[in-house]
């Protein structure tokens, strides 16, 4: 199968190892591309891209942008309104985001039925675990510099969203805003006094694999999550959806014990 993944800078992207990792763990051959798309240029080539390839990841910015030329989406993505897995023989929309990612807090070992979590970030990654994090039994509260954006989630997924971050005791805090990442690497989305109240800080960032948010915390004694294993879980996720495999979370596991390694 020809596969890729899609975002505006893609360049850093691990996917392509983990993807081949995992294709052929699970007993068949791909080529994985890396395509960065600029803004500007996405509704000129992804036409083009999608009669390309057999299946695409879409990242920041296009998890979104990409549904109005899917011909369906379905279960979580559905309930997202965002899109990472395409399968494009049938031009179909797919989220593995969430499976993804509430598969690296239950590996981690973190509570999530009544605790108290902030997610920062409304995007397509923050919509994805808002929902799944209100799904399992937690408070959430949702942050973006776009109030009308959390506003929108909260509305629509039944959590809270807040116009500004202060101090609070939240169980968890999550980074889904991209902070922290390429030209904003060495900033943290949040100071040390919000960081400090927290248990458990959450980067969905893996690149780099300590985002200042995380070394934050660190310092503060929190355990910190990142999130190259929601990345790994995704991807087997969306590998089981291109190849029409039924998935297993305990595979999934004994897969990323051994790719990291």
């Amino acid at each position: 199968m020809k596969l890729g993944v899609v975002g505006k800078d893609v360049s850093r992207s691990e996917s392509p190892v983990m993807h081949k990792f995992i294709a052929e763990r699970l007993g068949y051959e791909i080529e994985y591309d890396k395509i960065s798309v600029s803004e500007d240029r996405f509704a000129d080539e992804i036409d083009d891209l999608l009669k390309s390839y057999d299946g695409l990841n879409f990242t920041i910015p296009y998890k979104l942008s990409v549904i109005p030329y899917l011909n369906n989406v379905s279960g979580d993505a559905k309930a997202f309104g965002a899109v990472n897995t395409v399968k494009t023989a049938d031009l179909s929309g797919h989220n593995t985001d969430g499976l993804g990612f509430m598969l690296m807090l239950y590996d981690a070992g973190a509570e999530i039925e009544g605790k108290k979590y902030l997610v920062i970030g409304a995007g397509g990654a923050g919509r994805s675990v808002a929902k799944k994090l209100a799904d399992a039994g937690a408070e959430v509260y949702v942050y973006d510099k776009n109030a009308d954006r959390a506003y929108a989630v909260a509305q629509e997924f039944g959590v809270l969203h807040l116009k500004e971050i202060t101090p609070s005791n939240y169980y968890c805090i999550i980074n889904a805003s991209g902070i922290g990442m390429h030209k904003t690497e060495g900033t943290s989305p949040v100071g040390e006094d919000v960081i400090a109240l927290c248990e458990v800080a959450v980067d969905l960032i893996y690149v780099p694999k300590k985002s200042e948010f995380l070394n934050i915390a660190e310092r503060a004694g929190k355990k910190i999550i990142n999130g190259e294993a929601m990345l790994f879980y995704q991807a087997y996720y969306a590998e089981c959806i291109f190849a029409g495999i039924t998935p297993d979370s305990v595979v999934a596991g004994k897969l990323f014990k051994e790719y990291s390694k």
